[in-house]
């Protein structure tokens, strides 16, 4: 008897190291500019959660849900612990980024960018959006992306209060002519609206990043509304949010920049995913969760509710949802993060860093040396 425990304790260790330590991807060369980027920046991360309410504005009902007079706001905040201590006003204040979740998802799905930009000190903050997060109530509703751009403006509002507030942590921490947005996918969709959209955007917003976010709904009008940096990163073989009819326009958006990364899946985007790696392709997961939660009403003409065609919406159909059969090979989702994290902390670094001369370096890196270091990554940019 003592025997067969033992062989089970050691079957159990052994596939638990396996399924932890499988699988990994092959290091970057240390010698690359892109190996030294990855590293974590010089500052201890730390993090808390805390929930936040909005009792200026509802959640709305839909199915069995009968609805809500405030949205409540489930936030993680990640902050360079070492900087910013209890009681004492910060020295210096620092860049803000709010990273916006997926559909399904949470706001611990962005991790492993906010910790790395984190650790090169930085705020990070990220919320549950009320109505399509991962426990939504009856289940996530897609038309609440709508509103989520004003649970940006809330967010903020709250965390350059405390900038403002003696005794906070944040005192004197958040730096209010430094402020980024991200996301991924429906959260890419959400940086965009809370970005340059002339109702619901946010003006205090620098910079953005839509990471696979769909975007076949703005016209070029859309972006004309303002001029600040924007990034999308995608993949051709995104069997969630079609490539050539979401990313591809960004080639035409002033200033804008396009990051291509050969064989991403979209569901490797996200930090859960690297427990997808033994899949062949993540978005064979994706694309079924998805498809049984969408409720096909959701599918129906909405866009109307994102604005005119005089703010730059045009209405069209949407690009079909999985269809790509079969799924070709996709990258290890751990790549994928390094990838991305590469992409977006140097597209973050070259608007916000303390200094001229890291801004131009970290720009010169997005766009030439990491598309030259790194096999199967696209970089273009609009200069007009």
């Amino acid at each position: 008897m003592k025997r067969a425990l033992l062989i089970l304790v050691v079957l159990v260790v052994t596939g638990l190291l396996v399924f932890t330590l499988g699988k990994k991807p092959e290091p970057l060369d240390p010698a690359l500019e892109s190996a030294k980027r990855l590293e974590p920046g010089p500052h201890d991360v730390d993090y808390f959660d805390i929930t936040l309410t909005d009792t200026t504005r509802p959640s709305q009902a839909h199915g069995e849900f009968k609805g809500s007079d405030s949205r409540e706001l489930k936030t993680r905040i990640w902050y360079p612990g070492d900087l910013l201590k209890e009681g004492k006003p910060a020295s210096a204040a620092l860049p803000l980024l709010i990273y916006s979740h997926g559909f399904m998802s949470t706001r611990t799905g962005g991790t492993y960018l906010a910790e790395h930009m984190a650790s090169k000190g930085y705020v990070v903050a990220s919320m549950d959006y009320p109505l399509t997060n991962f426990n939504a109530p009856d289940k996530p509703y897609v038309i609440d992306v709508v509103n989520q751009p004003g649970d940006i403006t809330f967010l903020l509002d709250q965390l350059l209060s405390w900038h403002r507030e003696s005794g906070n942590l944040f005192e004197g921490a958040i730096d209010g002519n430094r402020i980024g947005v991200m996301g991924l996918s429906l959260g890419g969709m959400t940086s965009t609206l809370a970005s340059f959209h002339p109702r619901f955007g946010d003006p205090r917003i620098d910079a953005a990043v839509s990471i696979a976010g769909p975007g076949f709904m703005f016209g070029p009008a859309f972006f004309r509304h303002r001029e600040l940096p924007y990034m999308m990163v995608a993949s051709e073989i995104d069997a969630l949010v079609d490539y050539k009819s979401n990313a591809l326009p960004v080639r035409d958006v002033a200033g804008g920049i396009l990051v291509t990364l050969e064989g991403a899946t979209h569901t490797g985007f996200a930090d859960m995913a690297r427990l997808l790696r033994w899949m062949d392709n993540a978005d064979k997961l994706g694309c079924d969760q998805v498809k049984s939660n969408i409720d096909q009403s959701n599918e129906d003409s909405w866009y109307h509710l994102i604005g005119t065609e005089e703010e730059g919406i045009v209405a069209r159909d949407a690009p079909p949802l999985c269809e790509m059969d079969p799924l070709p090979p996709g990258m290890n989702p751990i790549r994928q993060h390094w990838l991305n994290q590469l992409a977006v902390s140097s597209f973050f670094e070259a608007q916000f860093a303390d200094d001229p001369a890291t801004q131009r370096n970290s720009r010169l890196y997005l766009t030439q040396t990491l598309p030259e270091e790194i096999a199967g990554v696209r970089v273009e940019v609009n200069n007009n």
